[in-house]
């Protein structure tokens, strides 16, 4: 294990001990019912301000209950340094590029997530037992868009607080399994040995507990410092995406971004010093972290299956052949090469999408700057990706024969909030119109 990077060893002490006291060591097979009694409990939490007096119902265990409503109490307040306005700033600018950010978070933070092999292996033995890749693209907007809708953080009515308190515990569960045991024991033993040599496990638990882990080689899953990783991928490499698609924000604005993610970051349990408060300290951090798992290969690689599972997840939505490779060269675009080739999306393009591709690139960037000349934010990129960004929005996370259904309370206000962006503020009315049509809506206003 490399001394100089101590978060891999380190997790999360409050859900982790949260965890502990309602499963105990592992050494057998776990208490598969305490998990399931834990999963019915934390789907209670809808919105943040009932969090407060949250009790557990009459039929739970006592060890159980007591657990939950002290984790709660202790893990949903937000930080001292947390800053209202701020947060209202980072949501409006969520709401103003809404159908984009879903384009984003295809084509750039969900690829960049999976660079980090000791990362992309614990995301592929939690849903080797699902629809994969559609599962974890709806998991992870169940957690994104409670948080950036307006008062996901601040307001009683919000719901940004108690989904991030369900990840967080979620995590503690996933590291409770593999490790079979508290993490701070697990890192004393070393290596966690794998129960099954080949098959598959009856549920994504079960996979789980029988996969095991090499600590000195991998440090804990669901670490600090993939933590850390993860949230840079929703706000550093957001913000990085918008500057390459020559959109970029102020300064002002960025850092606000930073600063509700980090936020955000604080009630999912990670340390305040993996959390960059400006783009370069961002970049700086994003960097440290991908030369490092670069660097430490993870072999079976996990990344290539990963990555081109969710290029197909969206090419499966695009109707023209010509360019269903778009998402893979718009991603191989905001990545760049080695993100590409980690995971397995580097390969042969048709000669033809390839050529589309990069004359729509060419001609929408030379309208632009021409355009900005005479109607300052104009922008043909915006449009294209707030197309794009809503048919995987329609097709993707709202349908609701899909793996994971959103809640229904989340699914009310994510409609809400996708009825608000049926037409760009900044685009002219012939844009709108144009976006109306392209996209099917059967409404939209100036």
């Amino acid at each position: 294990m490399n001394e100089m990077d101590p978060t891999r060893l380190q997790a999360d002490p409050l859900a982790d001990g949260t965890i502990a006291a309602i499963l105990g060591v592992c050494d057998g097979n776990p208490d598969w019912q305490a998990i399931a009694v834990v999963n019915r409990q934390i789907e209670q939490w809808q919105a943040n301000g009932p969090l407060a007096t949250w009790k557990a119902d009459a039929s739970v265990a006592p060890h159980i209950a007591d657990a939950l409503e002290s984790y709660v109490r202790s893990a949903m307040a937000l930080p001292a340094w947390a800053d209202p306005a701020k947060i209202d700033r980072a949501e409006t600018l969520f709401i103003d590029y809404g159908m984009l950010s879903c384009t984003l978070l295809f084509c750039s933070s969900l690829p960049e997530c999976y660079v980090i092999p000791d990362l992309a292996a614990v995301l592929h033995v939690a849903g080797q037992l699902e629809e994969r890749t559609e599962y974890r693209i709806r998991s992870t907007a169940a957690m994104i868009f409670p948080v950036m809708m307006k008062g996901g953080l601040t307001s009683a009515s919000g719901s940004g607080v108690a989904q991030v308190l369900k990840v967080r515990l979620i995590h503690a569960t996933i590291r409770h399994l593999i490790l079979r045991g508290d993490p701070c024991h697990a890192v004393r033993l070393g290596v966690v040995p794998p129960l099954m040599a080949a098959g598959r496990a009856a549920s994504m638990h079960q996979a789980l507990f029988a996969h095991g882990w090499d600590i000195p080689k991998d440090g804990v899953p669901c670490s600090q410092e993939e933590l850390g990783y993860t949230l840079l991928t929703f706000g550093y490499v957001f913000l990085r995406s918008l500057r390459k698609l020559g959109l970029g924000l102020s300064h002002a604005d960025e850092e606000a971004y930073l600063h509700t993610w980090n936020v955000m970051g604080h009630v999912l349990g990670i340390e305040r010093a993996l959390m960059p408060d400006t783009m370069a300290q961002a970049e700086a951090m994003f960097d440290k972290i991908q030369a490092r798992g670069r660097a430490e290969p993870f072999e079976p690689d996990p990344r290539p299956a990963l990555g081109r599972d969710l290029m197909q997840t969206m090419e499966a939505v695009i109707p023209m052949r010509a360019i269903r490779p778009f998402p893979t060269l718009l991603t191989r675009y905001l990545c760049g090469k080695t993100t590409a080739t980690d995971i397995g999306i580097a390969g042969r393009v048709a000669w033809y999408s390839r050529w589309l591709f990069a004359l729509f690139m060419l001609i929408v960037r030379a309208i632009d700057t021409v355009m900005r000349l005479f109607i300052p934010g104009f922008a043909i990129s915006r449009l294209v990706t707030r197309i794009v960004g809503y048919q995987f929005m329609a097709k993707v996370l709202m349908d609701q024969t899909r793996p994971l259904k959103l809640p229904p309370q989340l699914l009310g206000g994510v409609d809400a909030m996708t009825n608000s962006w049926k037409a760009d503020p900044k685009a002219p009315k012939w844009m709108n119109a144009l976006e109306k049509r392209l996209t099917g809506r059967k409404e939209a206003q100036a």
